[in-house]
Order: C-alpha cells, then sequence, then structure tokens
C-alpha cells in the first residue's frame, strides 16, 4: 500500500512537469529549456519503472527455486532494457 502512494506521487510529479511543458511550449519558451524539461519526465518514468520492477523482482523471487529466480530475473531485465 506504501508503494502505491509513492508510485501515485511520482507520476503526479510527472503529470505536473508534462503539463508546465504544454505551457512552455504554448509561451513559445526556448527549445532547451522545453528538452531540459522533457528530459526530467523521461528520468522520473525511469525511475518509477525501475522502482516498480525492482519491488516486482523481489516480491516473485521470494521463495522461487534457483532456476525460476533466473527466470524471473531475466524477464525484469527484458522489461527494464525494453522501456529505455
Amino acid at each position: 500500500m506504501e508503494d502505491r502512494k509513492v508510485y501515485i506521487n511520482r507520476l503526479s510529479r510527472v503529470e505536473g512537469q508534462i503539463r508546465g511543458i504544454s505551457k512552455m511550449i504554448e509561451e513559445e519558451r526556448g527549445c532547451q529549456d522545453v528538452v531540459t524539461q522533457l528530459s526530467a519526465v523521461k528520468a522520473g518514468i525511469g525511475k518509477i519503472i525501475t522502482m516498480m520492477v525492482t519491488e516486482n523482482l523481489l516480491h516473485c523471487v521470494s521463495g522461487e527455486d534457483e532456476e525460476n529466480q533466473r527466470e524471473r530475473v531475466e524477464e525484469a531485465l527484458k522489461l527494464i532494457f525494453k522501456s529505455r
């Protein structure tokens, strides 16, 4: 439950950044400023993905035998690298 609050807070922050970027574009702000904010959004989303995959991985591999753990880790890594 606590993890959900963390995810929601981070997603809300990203949502606010995206609204800010839209406003910057409407105001014809400089490209460098817009790209800086887009990079911040990308980093924020990347952090959320990393957190979720890590938490899911820890949950999935606990109590698994070694072969299943390896499969789960490989699945998680595919998710992480696919998203980048």
